[in-house]
């Protein structure tokens, strides 16, 4: 647990440089043998492009970090649950462990919307849920607060 709060730690601060740039804040890292290999932050405003998730980017870097697609030995650190692409990215590069943050009743598919994880597909990794989840689900109270006001 302690090395869980430490990665999602790392993840806040990805999460926090992505509100500063007006995106959801999103935080992703992908650690591989107590190594970050990966990190990620939600740009899809910036990029203007829907796959542009924290998670997605991370995955991505860990991919070229590593010099392969199976990361099998990795785990990846969220501080918002997954949505259904980031869960099929997720089951499709074989993350061995998924350690997210607040729970996303709109579009989590880790659980709180439906698990994706349940269904017989070829991997399931293993989950670790609310790791940190007061300051995961602040920040992202924080910023829609803020831009709600700003309206």
């Amino acid at each position: 647990m302690k090395d869980d709060i430490f990665y999602m730690k790392e993840a806040l601060l990805l999460a926090d440089l992505a509100a500063e740039e007006g995106e959801v804040p999103v935080g992703a890292i992908v650690v591989c043998d107590g190594e970050i290999v990966g990190r990620g932050r939600n740009r899809r405003e910036k990029d203007k492009n829907a796959l542009a998730h924290a998670e997605i980017e991370a995955i991505n870097e860990a991919c070229k970090t590593l010099g392969g697609w199976r990361l099998w030995k990795c785990d990846l650190y969220v501080t918002l649950e997954p949505c259904p692409m980031c869960t099929g990215a997720i089951i499709n590069s074989r993350i061995r462990r998924l350690v997210y943050g607040a729970d996303d009743k709109k579009a989590g598919s880790a659980g709180s919307v439906v698990n994706l994880f349940d269904l017989p597909y070829n991997h399931k990794p293993e989950i670790v849920i609310g790791v940190m989840k007061d300051e995961c689900s602040e920040i992202l109270t924080s910023f829609f607060k803020k831009l709600r006001n700003r309206k």
